[in-house]
């Protein structure tokens, strides 16, 4: 038995006995080599950037197409310039085709828990051709759910081989059950948000080949290219769309064009389509027959648009980094346009894309949109997001700083959605953190939101429920194998607190920062796996993280830090690792004096140790200590935490 110095001090020895537990930590387990989902090579390199092979096949788009907003379809007509890059030569090549998600027989029907009971029949395709460089022949083709297989009549050739694809084509849009595409009614005409409105390129690359999964619910993986594509709609319609307006003297009133010009200089918002103006006719440049708007887009996955007469249109200048600017601009309907709904979306979102600018990597396209309707609110993509037309300002400021946050992952980072959900929707929710206690000196702070600790507390308790629950799924997960009730608190809100975890209580934001900078720098406009996330981010943080990429992504491991009991004749804290997750901690010493002093306890700490026994500076006498005295770690059970306990 160690000497005691006092009856006092013998008391918190026994008692700390006492309120020792049973462990279910094993640092061989904790610690042992971590096995990336993806080994290195010629490709990707182990620094976790691209090797010094690396490729990536491009698909640049020509898309002509017609809206018909009385029969409620789409026409149209696309060239794709496909380029493979890859080293070896292609027999057939994958095509994207989700409207026939829409179809009563899609695979989607029957993930989702719910089949839908309403449909369409999907892509109609009236002319499928290639050219090789020989004139345009028909392509045998081959529909499999929600993909295309073009069956080459000669292989594409390896490292350079370029090909024309040509598909004509025509659907019926789906109504307000498109989920991400559709269109519903507002008070002066229906709203329709384009998304997914063109056949488009798989990935082929060098991790699975051609990567086929089908559109079942999640999200997208798709090519980098140029877009030049045009959109005829009935004159009284106002079209915005991703991508720079080509010919605004066609399609827009010289008070538009000049109220336009204003707003790239303003960094007030500019009304550019007033309420008052919706209903008249003279707001558009003629009164009967077809307007078509040309866009053009470099650089991109993606485009997509919103069309309607019911537009209200304001903007305001969005400034850049090193002097450069771009434009912010929202449409949405009149009953929308109070200061209370949609009035400041503009503000909302000018500040969210100046913010992420600022702070991670430059916003790269000419405009961001925030469109207003409801068949599709709350879904992004490359330069336009639609959001919900009935939102309040304190949801739409985080609704449009989320959806514009996926500029930055998946359109500029193109990590895979479809199997990856994780890498887009959490690293945004974790940039939406910092922009939430940004905006306005914090407005709207902290973010608390469906996203992110939706209770409102304090979101290391929030998640806890999570970690316990046996069913729930790890974040290394297929992004369709995720249970609705699942998505938000997996995908979203447990993977940004893990990277506010790793900024904030692991790494520190000296070193993360920089790290994550290089990161949506290096892959910006190419496709990181997992594997290329985890190794960059140790290999410029100068940490080995295998131990928290195991707990926090590839298992729900849960947290439980201790505090067992002081000894007075080694001046020292007990500790101990009572569950499999371990963490950086601070330990909070506590003196009979009123003083006290803190102790940073290293992840290291658990390398060896189940139990540990932190020697105390100093000779004062010791009252009590606690481990995570600022509640920053998701601790399953706060109750021993504290010495002697409270």
């Amino acid at each position: 038995m160690k000497r005691i110095l006092s009856a006092a001090t013998a008391a918190l020895v026994l008692a700390g006995a006492a309120h020792a537990q049973t462990s279910t930590y094993n640092p061989l387990e904790a610690f042992a080599p971590f096995i990336y989902p993806n080994p290195p090579g010629e490709t990707r390199s182990p620094a976790g950037v691209p090797g010094h092979a690396f490729w990536q096949n491009r698909a640049d788009y020509q898309i002509h197409a017609t809206l018909d907003p009385v029969a409620n379809t789409l026409d149209g007509k696309v060239a794709i310039d496909y380029t493979n890059n890859s080293p070896e030569a292609l027999d057939v090549l994958w095509l994207q085709v989700e409207q026939n998600r829409f179809r009563e027989d899609a695979r989607g029907n029957f993930t989702s828990g719910r089949t839908g009971r309403q449909h369409t029949d999907g892509y109609r395709f009236t002319s499928v051709k290639v050219d090789d460089g020989h004139g345009a022949k028909d392509v045998k083709y081959v529909i499999a759910d929600t993909r295309m297989q073009l069956v080459l009549p000669e292989a594409l050739k390896a490292r350079g081989g370029k090909l024309k694809i040509l598909i004509d084509y025509n659907y019926v849009l789906p109504g307000n059950f498109g989920g991400r595409t559709g269109f519903d009614p507002s008070k002066n005409g229906n709203i329709y948000e384009m998304a997914q409105w063109y056949p488009r390129m798989a990935v082929y690359d060098d991790l699975r080949g051609w990567d086929t999964a089908p559109y079942l619910n999640s999200e997208f993986y798709l090519e980098y290219g140029n877009f030049d594509y045009f959109i005829t709609v009935p004159w009284n319609m106002i079209v915005a769309g991703s991508g720079e307006l080509q010919n605004p003297d066609e399609v827009l009133t010289a008070t538009q064009r000049e109220r336009l010009a204003k707003a790239r200089h303003s960094d007030a918002t500019v009304m550019i389509r007033t309420p008052d103006e919706v209903t008249q006719a003279s707001s558009r440049p003629k009164q009967s027959g077809t307007l078509t708007w040309h866009f053009k887009m470099a650089n991109s996955r993606d485009v997509a648009f919103g069309a309607s007469t019911a537009y209200v249109w304001d903007a305001a200048r969005i400034n850049l980094p090193e002097g450069k600017t771009a434009l912010a601009m929202s449409v949405y309907p009149v009953e929308s346009a109070t200061p209370a709904l949609w009035g400041r979306s503009t503000e909302f979102m000018k500040s969210s894309v100046e913010y992420f600018s600022r702070q991670w990597y430059p916003y790269p396209y000419p405009v961001a949109i925030n469109e207003g309707g409801s068949a599709a609110s709350g879904m992004e993509y490359p330069g336009i997001v639609f959001d919900p037309m009935k939102a309040p300002a304190k949801p739409l400021h985080m609704v449009t700083a989320h959806e514009i946050g996926h500029t930055w992952f998946p359109m500029i980072v193109g990590s895979n959605e479809r199997r990856d959900a994780w890498m887009d929707e959490g690293f945004n929710t974790f940039i939406d953190v910092y922009e939430a206690d940004n905006f306005n000196h914090g407005e709207f702070a902290p973010k608390r939101d469906s996203e992110y600790a939706p209770k409102g507390g304090n979101p290391v308790d929030e998640i806890l429920p999570l970690l316990a629950d046996k069913d729930a799924p790890p974040l290394l997960m297929g992004a369709d194998m995720v249970k609705e009730k699942y998505r938000h608190p997996a995908t979203y809100f447990k993977a940004a607190l893990g990277l506010v975890l790793l900024r904030e209580e692991i790494i520190g934001p000296e070193r993360f920062d920089p790290a994550f900078r290089k990161y949506i720098a290096t892959w910006a406009y190419k496709h990181p796996s997992p594997s290329d996330f985890f190794r960059l981010m140790e290999s410029e943080t100068g940490e080995d993280l295998g131990w928290f990429w195991r707990g926090w992504f590839e298992h729900n491991w849960q947290l439980d830090l201790a505090v067992t009991g002081i000894d007075a004749d080694k001046h020292s804290v007990g500790i101990a690792s009572n569950d499999k997750l371990v963490m950086p901690a601070t330990l909070k010493v506590d003196f009979t004096d009123g003083s006290s002093t803190s102790i940073r306890v290293p992840v290291e700490t658990w390398q060896q140790h189940v139990t540990f026994d932190v020697l105390v500076p100093g000779d004062k006498p010791i009252r009590g200590a606690i481990i995570d005295p600022d509640h920053k770690l998701p601790d399953r059970d706060r109750a021993n935490n504290v010495f002697p306990v409270r």
